[in-house]
Formats: C-alpha cells, sequence, structure tokens
C-alpha cells in the first residue's frame, strides 16, 4: 500500500511538471498540492490536533525505550535580546526586583512576539491562512482579537513525547553549514534514509538541520526571510507519505527565495494548512547534532510543551533530546 501511494503521488507531481528535484514551481502546482495532500477530515471535522493525533500511547512507549544513555541535550537557541538582521523582535528581560531593593525576593520579566526566524518556538494551526482558510477548513475568521477560536496551542496542552529524528544535512554533505538557498529535495531524504539506515514513520518528529546557527557563529547574522538553506516544498508530499507528527527545523523549514511562483513559504503553508502538521521554527540542532555523532545513532526520545495561552498561535518552548 505504501508504495502503491508513493507512486501514484509521485506521477501526480511529475503530470503537473513537477520534476523530484525541482527547482522551480508555478503557482498552479502548488495550489493543486493543497488538495492533493490534504489531511481535512482525516481525524473527523472537529479535529484541533491534525497530525499530532498520529502520537499515540504506542509511539509513545516506543519512544521511551530509545532512552539508553541518559544524556539530555536542549534543542533551543538561548534568548536573544538584540535587534540584529534575523532579529526583528528581541526577547524584552528586566528585573521587577532584586536583593538589594527591597529583597528578600528577586523578580523578572520576560516578553516577546516570538514568530519570525529568531526564537525556538511551536506554530500553532492556526497560524497560517491560505485561500481564507486554516486546516481543516476552518475560516480565517475564527481568528480575531481575542486569539484563535480554533486550531489554538491549547490543543497540545498535554505536550509532546514522541521520537524524535534529526536529519543532519550538513554532515550528510561534509560541511560545517549549506549555503544560502540550497534546496532540500526528497532525492535529499532518500539519501540520508539510506545513507544512516532508518526509516522515518508514523509519529516521528523530524528535525531539519541546515547549520543555521554555526554559520551564524562564524560569519553573523543575515536575513533569512531573504535568503536561507531550507526544505523545498516538493518535500511536502514525502512527509505526508511517512505520517510525520511534527516537523521543526534550526530556521524557519522553507528555502529562501522558495523557488515556488507567488509564495513565499510554501512549505509553511501547505504543512500548517493542508497537512495539519505544527511545526518547530528556530530550534538550536547544534547540540543534539553532536550529541547523535556521539552516541551513533540519529534517534532519540523528543519531549516539549508548550504555555497554555487561551487562543495562543504557538508558543516559545525549550525541548529536549534524551538518549
Amino acid at each position: 500500500m505504501y508504495q502503491i501511494r508513493t507512486y501514484f503521488l509521485f506521477l501526480f507531481l511529475m503530470v503537473w511538471g513537477v520534476p523530484l528535484n525541482a527547482q522551480n514551481m508555478t503557482e498552479a502546482q502548488a495550489d493543486a498540492l493543497f488538495t492533493q495532500l490534504s489531511n481535512w477530515g482525516r481525524w473527523g471535522e472537529t479535529d484541533q490536533k491534525g497530525t499530532v493525533n498520529l502520537i499515540t500511547p504506542e509511539t509513545r512507549i516506543r519512544a521511551a525505550r530509545l532512552v539508553r544513555s541518559g544524556n539530555s541535550v536542549s534543542m533551543a537557541h538561548e534568548v536573544l535580546e538584540e535587534r540584529t538582521a534575523d532579529n526583528f523582535s528581541p526577547y524584552e528581560h528586566r528585573m521587577t526586583s532584586i536583593g538589594s531593593s527591597p529583597g528578600p525576593w528577586s523578580g523578572d520579566f520576560i516578553g516577546v512576539s516570538y514568530h519570525g526566524y529568531a526564537h525556538s518556538h511551536l506554530d500553532a494551526l492556526c497560524h497560517r491562512f491560505q485561500f481564507g482558510t486554516m486546516y481543516n477548513g476552518y475560516s480565517e475568521d475564527e481568528v480575531t482579537e481575542e486569539g484563535c477560536a480554533q486550531l489554538s496551542i491549547q490543543a497540545m496542552q498535554d505536550g509532546i513525547f514522541g521520537r524524535g529524528i534529526v536529519m543532519d544535512f550538513p554532515r550528510l554533505r561534509g560541511v560545517d553549514w549549506l549555503e544560502n538557498g540550497t534546496a532540500i529535495t526528497p532525492e535529499w531524504l532518500d539519501e540520508w534514509e539510506s545513507t544512516h539506515g532508518i526509516t522515518v514513520g508514523s509519529g516521528d518528529i523530524v528535525l531539519i538541520r541546515t547549520g543555521r546557527w554555526a554559520r551564524r557563529e562564524a560569519l553573523g547574522p543575515w536575513n533569512l526571510a531573504a535568503d536561507s538553506a531550507g526544505l523545498h516544498a516538493t518535500t511536502v508530499a514525502w512527509f505526508k507519505e511517512r505520517d510525520v507528527a511534527l516537523i521543526g527545523s534550526d530556521s524557519a523549514l522553507d528555502v529562501k527565495p522558495s523557488l515556488v511562483e507567488g509564495y513565499d513559504s510554501p512549505v509553511h503553508a501547505l504543512i500548517l494548512v493542508a497537512l495539519g502538521m505544527p511545526i518547530f521554527d528556530n530550534l538550536d540542532l547544534e547540540a543534539v547534532a553532536a550529541e547523535a555523532v556521539r552516541e551513533g545513532r540519529v534517534e532519540f526520545l523528543f519531549t516539549t510543551a508548550p504555555l497554555r495561552v487561551n487562543g495562543g498561535t504557538g508558543s516559545p518552548l525549550n525541548p529536549i533530546a534524551t538518549f
């Protein structure tokens, strides 16, 4: 059944003139993928969780068994408080009380507009609209000044617990980072699986390392919205076929420029709206990639939980990989 579905999906892409090593895609081709890849109604007409439904008690138990050494690493980047080319909305952190006055308590305030290209966060399914709708056909009008009435971050209030897989593409290519504008295609994903002898499967949490933070450390900040390595739109079918539960990267997932006519972030749009798959943005995957090398395995227990913000479009967080 897997091979049959794959054949017809790839046949569809080729009929529409999208080669498997696609570079440029027309707006009409991208528009068609919203219907072709749709998960709408798969878990019921009122579903709020999308592909998070693929994380089950059984997948959690299997993920727990991945813990062997017990070593844990953070996959969030440190809070950035300075305005830079990739950080248009820095964290605000100020002390509200300190030890010398009035004492004996200290306290602080933390605030941020976290969407963008700087802060590690999780996108809720109400974060993106396409053709006036969100995942599962909910109208964009469900999002008001009061917040998201449907598909908010509250749908993930019980946390994420599953098998995490770090796909380290700079290491696959023998470089420190992927050059800006490098498009990761389905062939890259297949090559990665073959090289590591592992198959991405149902309920997995897939993390794409481009080396963004290593490049930033070496060369300084730059505008990732205009120029960055990432996934090409043709990869979305691959993740749909594998029944991935959540996806994330060390950037904002999409290759920039997108190589898709009329779309700035087609991967974001297809994954959030068509698949109903939440996205982790701006994770720091340097430590987990290094730990994967030390451990000799690229799979681990992934755990995290968003803030329970009623009507929230997402949440900052600190995901943990435990080997």
